[in-house]
């Protein structure tokens, strides 16, 4: 039987009022701030380190550094090689993780409490104590080379990649890919990860979040080996880059001769995490394009079979992002799929949505939220760490279905008429360009087209 032991009274008729469960929460005097979240009901903890920066704090010559040294964070830590830390994570049935995303690094550990002691220790060593040896870190590089070589086979995954950089310029922190390209990663050596990780790894700039089954003892010497960390510098976050608001249509071909269909992304300017309309917008997105029942899914795959599948992401980070409608489809359909995608967007423009779709979307939202990002000790953590990079507060959680309860038809309808304009929409195509170069051209008056096979991701000036 599924229990969520912070679900108080009822909200309506149908869903319960979420709430985040208690927490305790400390400030070392080296910095670190430590989150306590006990939840017995399962034999089982997860700890997380999450570190400010991420994305964002990689140099603009190094794309993809924040990932490549929380991948090597487990490669030989804490007095054990890559290979005996890798065994002594497999005799406790432990799951290790690091990872990178647009605004922080995140290390995490499951484990059973009864394991607790010999977890917590391959954590603290991964975090704290890193060997980064000379042949683990160029191993790792020339496998991520190869990687982001390869990369280039995959053309949806490609497509994304040439996105980012396309949509948001080489001078934004989220205009490089997050994994680093050939060109990037084959100018990191182990000196400048060692170094990004004693910049990063320092107590003012990381939350320690100990969530599930909590042995205390294990839980209090984990506790004092971060509180012997160097205090450091929090990551102080980047001004906001001039705004990404194009004033006119762009469009860049990626041309990949051989692909047999053609992967786009079209985009519009999003908003940031905390910005004032992000609900409203999720509740519109979750109908436009975030559901198999999407308006957007319906349309191009349901009714019309030009795809497998069609959605639009709504990217909430700490920086303003993009609202991208994405999907594929063969390359005699190209520009079929595409003018279909781009008669959503009127459509949603000029009929808005009713109360009966709005409350459709309320109620699919309310009803996967509790299970999704708070049913697990895990789920809790990830929470709490997401509040803790946002500077937000718990009422992010225990208000959400007030709030989504709250967004009316006519505030819904505001933020499409705000947020879905489609007056200077942003084009990126990979597919064979000798095949659509020309169907393309009404999209865009400016356009730049690039070979697939050229280094790395940069694209052309525009």
């Amino acid at each position: 039987m599924l229990r969520l032991p912070w679900l108080v009274t009822l909200c309506g008729l149908a869903y319960a009022q979420v709430k985040l469960p208690p927490f305790q929460r400390k400030l070392l005097p080296n910095g670190v701030t430590v989150l306590t979240v006990p939840k017995a009901d399962v034999p089982l903890t997860t700890v997380v380190a999450v570190a400010r920066g991420g994305q964002e704090s990689d140099p603009a010559d190094l794309a993809g550094l924040s990932t490549v040294t929380a991948a090597l964070l487990s490669r030989g830590a804490g007095g054990r090689t890559s290979d005996q830390f890798a065994d002594e994570l497999d005799r406790i049935g432990g799951a290790f993780r690091a990872a990178a995303d647009e605004q922080a690094t995140t290390v995490q550990l499951d484990v059973l409490r009864r394991e607790s002691v010999t977890g917590f220790d391959l954590f603290a060593g991964a975090v704290l104590k890193p060997r980064f040896d000379e042949s683990e870190v160029k191993k790792h590089l020339e496998q991520s080379i190869d990687e982001a070589r390869a990369l280039k086979d995959n053309p949806g995954q490609a497509n994304a990649a040439y996105f980012r950089a396309f949509y948001f310029g080489a001078r934004h922190p989220y205009g490089r890919d997050p994994k680093g390209d050939e060109t990037s990663l084959a100018r990191m050596s182990r000196t400048q990860v060692a170094a990004h990780h004693a910049k990063t790894f320092v107590g003012r700039n990381l939350t320690l979040i100990i969530a599930g089954d909590i042995d205390a003892e294990a839980a209090a010497g984990l506790e004092a080996r971060f509180a012997e960390l160097p205090p450091g510098t929090q990551h102080p976050w980047l001004a906001e880059p001039t705004a990404v608001r194009r004033t006119e249509p762009r469009l860049l071909l990626v041309d990949k001769p051989d692909a047999t269909q053609t992967y786009f992304h079209i985009a519009l300017p999003g908003v940031h995490r905390t910005h004032p309309d992000r609900t409203a917008l999720w509740v519109v997105n979750t109908l436009f394009g975030d559901r198999f029942t999407s308006m957007l899914n319906d349309e191009l795959r349901v009714t019309s079979g030009l795809t497998y599948g069609a959605r639009c992401d709504l990217q909430l980070d700490r920086l303003p992002g993009a609202i991208t409608i994405r999907t594929y489809t063969k390359v005699d359909t190209t520009v079929q799929a595409i003018d279909l995608a781009l008669d959503v967007v009127k459509r949603l423009q000029s009929k808005g949505v009713n109360a009966e779709q709005l409350a459709s979307a309320k109620a699919y939202i309310k009803g996967g939220f509790p299970t999704q990002q708070l049913e697990t000790a895990a789920q809790v953590a990830a929470k709490l760490a997401e509040i803790e990079v946002f500077g937000l507060n718990r009422g992010e959680v225990d208000d959400l279905f007030s709030r989504i309860g709250a967004v009316t038809v006519e505030q819904a309808n505001a933020a499409i008429r705000k947020h879905f304009v489609s007056g200077a929409l942003q084009f990126c195509v990979t597919g064979p360009a000798a095949k659509i170069r020309a169907q393309l051209e009404k999209y865009a008056a400016k356009r730049k087209e690039i070979s697939i096979t050229a280094p790395g991701v940069a694209v052309p000036e525009f």
